[in-house]
Formats: structure tokens, sequence, C-alpha cells
């Protein structure tokens, strides 16, 4: 019998009495079988809780497709003696990214395409058939994995929209005693409330919580932030196995200076269920998204303790409009339609989708 997340997490509950909100939010979107991504294959799009660049249709994937064939062929060109290339997408969920860049690729780079070994990582083997179904065209040229492997790459590992459904710690500010502490959660008839967890391993040091003395003698009592130490990880990790190439991320996030704010004294944690923030983030666990920003400057700074070096950090509307711009010079990119150009407008205008996500990228 599968078991929903809820009474898993109020199982933990029972034992523990006190839950941290990374695990709580690691089991509503990650419980095998029965967790939110395990179960929402439609949750994109017009039908499901969220839009994502890649729903917008397939200019977003042709437009990257673009950018990473370059990015390869200059790889190509400093070694002449490198036979394959990896392109490396985490976080495929139904596989339509890897299919828009895929098809792209083989029609208008097919020389290019024939080098390349295009692998997800995707630990959710229920995953992992919907993104076959989804690329069965592409059966000879695609291969999975459930995490990274410990042999080096080269090419490019890219991310869309993952680095923000990684789980995270709550921590709350105590403007009495001048210190933080961590959100927990707990149940109260039935229902997940949120509690500050009194374990002290919960105050552990964190670099993200060093902040100016200046700025915590104004922040408000309660005032708080989510740290992603699995983010950090997974970002060193993806660094570390990288060769040579780029390391890209896109999505929702902020730099420090931008995670405090006087308008976000909750914190950045958001519930989406069809289309609409809900109300309450802890309610009906594994029935909708949870999601937090990414603080991009830990993400970089990870990076770049890595060797990595920062290439490029601003808007999904600078990005693509820098990569729209080395189409337009005769370099053979589908024909642009009024289609495509509504589409472009989505992607990058600042009310739709252009200001929200961010663009990392870093390369060795």
């Amino acid at each position: 019998m599968k078991v929903p997340p809820a009474e898993i997490i109020r199982s933990e509950i029972n034992k523990h009495g006190v839950l941290s909100f990374a695990r709580f939010m690691e089991l509503a979107l990650y419980c095998p079988e029965t967790g939110y991504y395990e179960t929402k294959k439609d949750n994109v799009g017009r039908r499901g809780d969220f839009y994502t660049s890649v729903s917008v249709g397939n200019l977003f994937g042709e437009l990257l497709a673009f950018q990473f064939s370059e990015w390869l062929e200059e790889i190509k060109a400093r070694d002449s003696q490198i036979s394959n290339l990896n392109l490396i997408e985490a976080g495929s969920h139904d596989g339509k990214l890897a299919a828009d860049i895929l098809n792209w690729l083989s029609k208008n780079r097919p020389k290019l395409f024939s080098k390349i070994n295009y692998c997800i990582i995707e630990p959710s083997p229920r995953r992992q058939q919907w993104q076959k179904e989804m690329l069965k065209d592409f059966s000879q040229k695609v291969f999975w994995f459930a995490g990274f492997e410990n042999s080096k790459h080269v090419g490019i590992i890219f991310s869309n929209e993952l680095l923000d459904a990684f789980p995270v710690r709550r921590f709350g500010w105590n403007a009495k005693v001048k210190n933080w502490f961590e959100w927990g959660v707990v149940v109260e008839n039935q229902n997940f409330i949120w509690a500050k967890i009194q374990n002290p391993e919960s105050r552990t040091r964190n670099p993200e919580l060093d902040l100016p003395a200046e700025l915590l003698s104004v922040l408000p009592d309660n005032y708080t932030v989510e740290i992603s130490e699995s983010a950090r990880n997974w970002w060193r990790e993806a660094a570390n196995i990288l060769e040579r190439g780029k390391l890209l991320a896109i999505d929702y996030g902020f730099t420090d200076e931008e995670m405090f704010s006087p308008a976000r004294t909750n914190g950045t944690s958001r519930a989406y269920f069809r289309h609409h923030f809900a109300d309450d983030i802890l309610a009906n666990a594994g029935e909708q998204d949870l999601t937090a920003h990414v603080n991009f400057s830990a993400i970089q700074k990870t990076g770049e303790e890595a060797g990595l070096q920062t290439e490029f950090f601003s808007t999904q509307t600078k990005f693509l409009t820098q990569i729209l711009e080395k189409t337009v010079k005769g370099k053979n990119f589908s024909k642009w339609t009024s289609a495509r150009a509504r589409q472009f407008q989505t992607l990058t205008h600042p009310e739709h989708l252009g200001r929200a996500f961010k663009v990392l990228v870093q390369s060795r």
C-alpha cells in the first residue's frame, strides 16, 4: 500500500517531536511513489500548477541548443583530440527540454550532434520512464544516471528550475537575544504548524547567516531566511566532475544583497497550486509544489571555491537576448515567426519570465 507523504511526515514527527522544514520539503516533493514530483507528471503548463520557460514553447530549448553548440564547438576547437562531448541535464522532469535541444541540434548541427552524449541525471525510476517515453526518438543518444559518477566530464552541465526545488532549512531571527533559531514543523490537531527547533545542533554556524552587524541590528523579530545546503552541495559536486566546459543554472533567485528586504519578512518559500500561491506552505503535503528562491551569491561562491570562473550572472532576459543577437548574424537558426516572437516576449518580458529568472554560467 502506498503511503502518502503527509502520513510519513506525521510518523517522523511522532518519533522526533519536531521535523526540520528541509526534511518536510524532501518528503513532500520526493517521497518515493507518492511525493509531488513522483505523481504529478503534468504539473507544468496550463493544466498544471505552474509555468516554466519550457512550457512556453520550443524556442527556449532551441536558443539553449544554439548557445550550447557554440560552447561545445569552442571546446572542440581548443582540443582536436576530443572524440565525445557530454551534454548533461539535471532535473529533466518529463524530458521536454531535452527533446527540444536534441531536435534542434540534430537538424542544425548534425556533425556536432554525432559527437554528443546527452546524459540525464535522474534519481527517480518513474521520472526516468517519463523521460524515456518523451525521448524515444533519441534512444541511442541519451543515457540516464541516478547521480553524478566519479568520472570527469568534458562539455556542459546544466539545469533549469532545479536548484529552487532542493530542500531548504528555514531560520528565524530572535531580535531580543540577537541570534538565529531554526523553524521546524510539528502536528497540532492533525495539521502541520511551525515550531522553533530547540536542538542546539540546528544552530550550527552557516556562512549565509554571518551578516553585517548593522543589518542584524535592524532585522525585525522572526525575520525568516532560507538556506539550501543541498543546492550548494549539488553545485560543488557538479563543479568537481567538470574537467573542462560550462556549468549553468537557470532559476528563480537573488543575490545576498537582494535576499534581505522589508517585503520578505517570511522568507521566499512558496507553495503553488493551479497557478496560484497557496496560503499555507505546510498544507496538502505532496499535493502542491514547494519552492524557495536560490541564493545565487552562495552558489557562485561555491563554484569559485571549487576552481570555476564566473562568466555570466544576470537575468534570463539578458542571457536569451544575447543568444538571439548571435542567431541573427546568419548562423543557421530556425525561421523567425510571429509565434516565436510571442514566445520570446514571454521568456524575456519583465512582467512574465524575464526578470524573475536568473542565469549563472561558470566554467573550467
